[in-house]
């Protein structure tokens, strides 16, 4: 019997998969939590230069008179009758006074300041306040954050090859320690290279949770519930970043918050002991034996009484597969992959790049990201209401132009509307965030449609990997406003995230539809793919020619 024979048999999402799913749907929560609680314990304060000789200064330092802070020892520029002090510059020589009234200066040459005071307005400390990640070392941030991603990639990657090799459980385990551990021990940082190194581990640990638990989810669950399973796993992470928004509101340290969001996750281990691994990686090994007790045991839980022999030699007949590269030898095929590849990086780069921006829209940024996380939800809640409505192709391209264009129309608020009308840039970022958000949810569903079975597995791995490679340029991308003047350096980063969304959302339209279609086996099947397609059978469950997504 084939193994969604024996699925169907014993109920495609039943309470035994229920259960399980919800368990491996829990750390996508603490992984969503540790990819964007940089947007906090990364955070940079405004801030000026110490003035030199005041031991007690401090940011919020006023001239009584004047409500406004009096220090000739730092560069100044002064607009609208507004003074705005330097942040990276002291003047050499000064007069015996370190405080002087406005009207003068005996400062004739300045230099770069080693301290500086930081509004706690927003933060009580963040590490790059405790590091001095400002000025010449502002792109120690950004370096900080691309380090994350750069160990999503590899998690993505070499934990992938773990969970296909040695297990998915044995996958998961070493993923958990290696998000438990470093995710506490980086509170305690002293230093920079150490806070990388820590973060890069704590990005290899996200990258190999959300691959071996979405396999292991869509592995629980039948053909015609695929889709639906890997959806809804998309909630935790929005769920995740929700309780992000309000910790962080309350706890503005930010190794208390560091700590308050991973010690919880040690409770995690347990599950060395209450999940069973994969009976479909089981069979895959020949090991129907142990196979076949996990799937009596959830026929038991089910209520369904299963036949006590279930796998037969015909099981174990595997389809003969292809390497990835064959895909390119095709013209048809070969530009088919490049536009879901450039989809997969925009999608990863618009999506994580939006939300480590929040921090640059102006306004209060705990209110910022949690609009932000309104918006993700949203946007996932529309794949469900709208992917087989409408089809995936008008779903993708609707919510890449959606997103681009609203990130877009940003520049006009800032150029013509001035501060009063910050609340526009504001929301026109959010409805980016949202189409990012429906996008990036619904290019997994339409690529693993597109790709013929034969090397729809290792094709998939390859546009993950595009994929990681915008998410590692994303931050960099988000910190581009830092060397731009001006209102338009608010939104500079917004406008490039929208033309590279516009860009990859008119390409998806060169992709052919498949919804109700036969899904394409082979690479001739695949170079035969287009609208032409018959419908499915009607007695035919939806999805039916969708293996595993890994």
């Amino acid at each position: 019997m084939k193994f969604d024979n024996v699925i169907r048999l014993l109920g495609e999402f039943g309470f035994y998969q229920k259960r399980l799913y919800f368990l491996l749907c829990l750390p996508i929560i603490t992984c969503s939590i540790q990819t964007m609680v940089s947007v906090f314990i990364l955070g940079v304060p405004d801030h000026r230069c110490a003035i030199p000789g005041m031991d007690n200064d401090t940011y919020a330092v006023q001239d009584t008179t004047h409500g406004r802070l009096v220090n000739l020892s730092i560069p100044y520029t002064k607009e609208d009758g507004v003074t705005f002090y330097d942040s990276c510059e002291v003047y050499d020589l000064v007069s015996n006074s370190t405080v002087h009234s406005i009207s003068g200066t005996s400062a004739n040459s300045s230099s770069a300041c080693s301290k500086w005071v930081f509004d706690d307005t927003e933060f009580d400390r963040t590490f790059v306040t405790q590091a001095n990640l400002v000025c010449r070392k502002k792109k120690y941030r950004t370096h900080a954050l691309m380090a994350f991603m750069a160990g999503f990639t590899v998690g993505s990657l070499a934990l992938g090859i773990v969970a296909d090799a040695f297990g998915r459980k044995k996958s998961l385990m070493v993923s958990m320690v290696l998000h438990i551990f470093p995710s506490i021990a980086v509170s305690f940082a002293p230093n920079f290279t150490t806070f990388v190194i820590l973060r890069f581990i704590t990005g290899v640990s996200v990258g190999g949770l959300l691959g071996v638990t979405f396999v292991m989810g869509m592995e629980l669950v039948g053909p015609s519930k695929r889709m639906w399973a890997g959806i809804v796993i998309e909630f935790f992470w929005t769920f995740g970043t929700l309780i992000l928004a309000g910790l962080a509101f309350l706890i503005r340290d930010w190794q208390h918050l560091q700590l308050a969001l991973s010690i919880p996750t040690v409770v995690f281990l347990v599950y060395a002991w209450i999940l069973p691994e994969s009976p479909r990686w089981l069979l895959a090994r020949g090991r129907e034996y142990e196979a076949e007790q996990i799937l009596q045991e959830a026929g038991r839980v089910n209520k369904v009484e299963l036949p006590e022999k279930l796998f037969d030699k015909e099981t174990f007949e595997s389809e003969k597969c292809v390497p990835v590269y064959r895909i390119f030898v095709s013209p048809t095929l070969l530009i088919r992959t490049l536009i879901i590849f450039v989809n997969w990086m925009v999608c990863s780069m618009a999506f994580y790049g939006l939300g480590l921006s929040v921090g640059n829209l102006g306004g209060n940024i705990y209110l910022n990201f949690f609009m932000s996380s309104i918006a993700e939800y949203i946007g996932f809640a529309s794949c469900l209401l709208f992917l087989n409505r409408f089809g995936r192709k008008a779903c993708h391209c609707g919510s890449m132009m959606l997103g681009g264009l609203a990130c877009l129309a940003t520049i006009f608020p800032v150029l013509y509307a001035g501060q009063s009308s910050q609340w526009i840039t504001t929301l026109l970022a959010m409805i980016g965030k949202l189409g990012a958000s429906a996008a990036f949810a619904t290019i997994w569903v339409f690529s693993a449609e597109l790709f013929p079975t034969v090397l729809r597995n290792s094709a998939m791995g390859a546009s993950s990997l595009c994929a990681r490679v915008g998410g590692m340029v994303a931050p960099y991308i988000a910190d581009l406003g830092d060397v731009l003047e001006g209102d338009v350096s608010q939104v500079f980063p917004l406008i490039i995230f929208g033309l590279a969304t516009v860009a990859a959302g008119v390409l998806s339209l060169c992709l052919p539809e498949t919804l109700h279609r036969h899904l394409p086996e082979t690479l001739d099947d695949a170079k035969k793919f287009t609208v032409a397609n018959k419908l499915r059978k009607p007695d035919e469950p939806p999805g039916e020619h969708l293996i595993e997504q890994q």
